[in-house]
C-alpha cells in the first residue's frame, strides 16, 4: 500500500468519515498511525475495498477500510476495533 495523502471529511460533517470513526471511539491520529504502520493488508469481503489491520499508539488493534482515490490519495471509509488474530 502506498499513498501520500488521506482525504478526511470536515469534522463537523455528521455523515463524514471523521465523525464515523469517532462513533467507533477512534480519532484521526489512531487511523493514520495504523495506515502508516499496518501489520497486515487485505480486501473487505463485504465491500471489496482494501483494508489494513494494525495497532494504535494505545495498543488497540483496529481495521481500517479505505478507497484508493488515485496513486497518491486514499479516503478512509471506516475504522473500528477488532479482535487480535
Amino acid at each position: 500500500m502506498s499513498f501520500f495523502r488521506i482525504l478526511w471529511d470536515n469534522k463537523d460533517d455528521p455523515n463524514g468519515n471523521v465523525e464515523h470513526i469517532a462513533e467507533h471511539g477512534l480519532a484521526v491520529e489512531d487511523v493514520e498511525e495504523v495506515l502508516a504502520n499496518p501489520t497486515s493488508e487485505g480486501v473487505s469481503k463485504s465491500s471489496g475495498l482494501p483494508l489494513v489491520w494494525g495497532y494504535t499508539r494505545d495498543g488497540i488493534y483496529i481495521v481500517v477500510v479505505y478507497q484508493q482515490i488515485d496513486e497518491e490519495m486514499i479516503r478512509v471509509v471506516t475504522a473500528y476495533q477488532v479482535d487480535e488474530p
